[in-house]
């Protein structure tokens, strides 16, 4: 699904759908509203994000209301975390050893 998602979010507009209905669900002729392209393309791009986990489809008569999938977002982010917290450890272990590798020097003067 990681996949997905980082494949949904590269293309520009489906970022812009996501800020759209970032704070609640919006129907899709809404969303469709606010591009300046077929609400046939639209559509598309929603259901790009839907696969990808990215959005909720609600149903409501003959209305589709999107909205944030919070938990595929959770699952992104605790990705993207673990390249940021091995970057940290790395760092981390860096510094020791550097510092380790000066008290060796000082030590040894």
């Amino acid at each position: 699904m990681i996949d997905k998602a980082l494949h949904a979010i590269t293309e520009p507009r489906r970022r812009e759908i996501l800020h759209l209905i970032r704070d609640g669900e919006l129907p899709a002729s809404a969303i469709a509203s606010q591009f300046q392209i077929s609400a046939p393309a639209i559509s598309q791009h929603l259901k790009v994000l839907e696969e990808a986990g990215l959005v909720v489809v609600r149903r409501a008569g003959t209305k589709r209301y999107y909205g944030i999938r919070r938990t595929g977002f959770a699952e992104l982010k605790m990705y993207i975390d673990s390249f940021w917290d091995d970057s940290l450890l790395r760092l981390k272990e860096a510094a020791e050893a550097e510092e380790r590798r000066l008290q060796d020097d000082n030590q040894q003067q």
